[in-house]
């Protein structure tokens, strides 16, 4: 049988993978917590300067009562810009993580890259608690950014092939609420614990308790299958079957896409075949541009957006009406967060599994590098007034356009090699009538 009637047997969402996925899912409030953590830990408290008497240096005194590394490490005035770099470092290693994590992952498997990662990342963790300078600080958030920006990836890709391709959708969207609970767990816990090193330790050991949790994860059987271990991939599939309550001892994969997945194309996959091969490579463009949801909730989502934007345009800013510049710029962040939620299951949905982590890096280096540019946007107000939302608009209408040219995953098998690309058409732009002669030429041919 193949992967996704094996799944049928084994059980899509049985027992175990909820208590793997539930997990893994959890995982997130740890990374959320690191990536949230200069918001409490670089906080700037109210300060006064006071020159020293007889002598050109001045004291700082800090007014409220507040400990973090800018009171500790008197990071005001001149000094100030560190807090934005450290800051700043931090998403520069999570840029480099999603780059460099998911072709890895791709290449030598999902389980030892995840649990790698997320021990260095607890131990670069304690070192930002004990750090007893600036630099030391500043050097393990890039080191911190490197891994949580490498294991998101990959945490998302398991919770995805540990289950049927039916619950991808479910996985990956708790994926990404947790995360935002996460964030928001967070900042209850800066509320009750103050001290900045106490907050980063505190904060920290959850990630100790997530890694000795997943070392019993066993690796995808999706990744296994499309490398050719056909045999491990049977074993995983038998022991969640077994832990799933059910039987699965007579269950054995198809040899034919096994040796499909040790020929020469797939032992090549990595992150040039996304520019390669023709297929990938389209996708990755549009993709790369887009970076938004399954097609047709893509094309809604994004043309909403785009909509709101542009009516904040015909309204006046100190109008105080419920349909003012505010309200409609809060729907068109909700359209556009509606469509990244499902950014990450539509992607790892058109891209194969031997390149599924090194599409996800690539797409989400641009949504980086997006997020860098976008801060620039509010300054075109110096042209016009409308231009922010002028701008923001051409992009969710170009976006819901551009999504017309890729294919729909709904019930639709995942792509496990790279030949099994050539076999998915169904664009939305494809007629008709295109479709209608290729079933009557099958037809005829039968």
């Amino acid at each position: 049988m193949d992967l996704e009637d094996a799944f049928q047997v084994v059980g899509e969402f049985g027992r175990y993978q909820k208590r793997a996925v539930t997990l893994l899912v959890l995982t997130q409030v740890y990374m959320a917590c690191q990536s949230m953590l200069m918001v409490l830990v670089g906080s700037t408290p109210e300060y006064r300067v006071e020159p020293q008497d007889d002598t050109s240096s001045q004291h700082v005194t800090f007014t409220e009562d507040v400990d973090s590394i800018v009171t500790e490490w008197l990071l005001v005035k001149q000094q100030a810009y560190k807090v934005s770099l450290a800051g700043s470092l931090f998403f520069a290693g999570l840029l480099v993580g999603n780059v460099v994590f998911g072709p890895l992952s791709d290449k030598v498997g999902r389980r030892p890259v995840y649990l790698t990662g997320l021990f260095f990342e607890v131990v670069f963790g304690y070192v930002t608690a004990l750090a007893p300078n600036y630099e030391v600080f500043a050097a393990s958030r890039l080191l911190v950014g490197l891994m949580n920006g490498g294991i998101g990836l990959v945490c998302f890709v398991l919770t995805q092939e540990y289950v049927g391709k039916s619950y991808w959708a479910m996985t990956g969207t708790l994926t990404s609420m947790t995360f935002a609970v996460g964030i928001a767990l967070f900042g209850a816990l800066g509320y009750f614990i103050r001290p900045w090193r106490s907050l980063v330790s505190v904060a920290n050991s959850s990630g100790v308790v997530f890694f000795l949790l997943s070392v019993n994860l066993p690796e995808s059987p999706r990744w296994l299958f499309c490398q050719g271990h056909t045999e491990r991939a049977e074993q995983v599939l038998r022991y969640m079957a077994l832990r799933n309550g059910n039987a699965a001892d007579s269950l054995r994969l198809q040899p034919v896409q096994a040796a499909k997945a040790g020929n020469h194309d797939n032992r090549r996959a990595g992150v040039l075949q996304l520019v390669l091969h023709p297929v990938l490579r389209l996708r990755t463009v549009v993709l790369m541009y887009v970076w938004a949801g399954r097609r047709r909730s893509m094309a809604s989502f994004l043309c909403l957006a785009g909509s709101a934007c542009l009516c904040t345009m015909f309204i006046p800013e100190n109008t105080e009406s419920l349909l003012n510049v505010t309200s409609l710029a809060l729907v068109g962040k909700l359209m556009v967060s509606a469509a990244f939620n499902i950014a990450y299951v539509y992607t790892s949905e058109l891209y194969p599994t031997v390149v599924r982590n090194a599409g996800l890096g690539v797409c989400s280096m641009s949504c980086r590098v997006g997020g860098i540019l976008a801060p620039f946007v509010p300054s075109m107000r110096a042209l016009h007034t409308s231009m922010p939302f002028t701008v923001f608009c051409v992009s969710g209408f170009s976006a819901g356009c551009l999504s017309l040219l890729l294919p729909e995953t709904l019930n639709t098998p995942a792509a496990e090699t790279l030949e099994e690309l050539s076999s998915t058409h169904s664009r939305v732009l494809e007629s008709k009538a295109v479709l209608y002669e290729d079933k009557k030429k099958k037809f005829n041919h039968r």
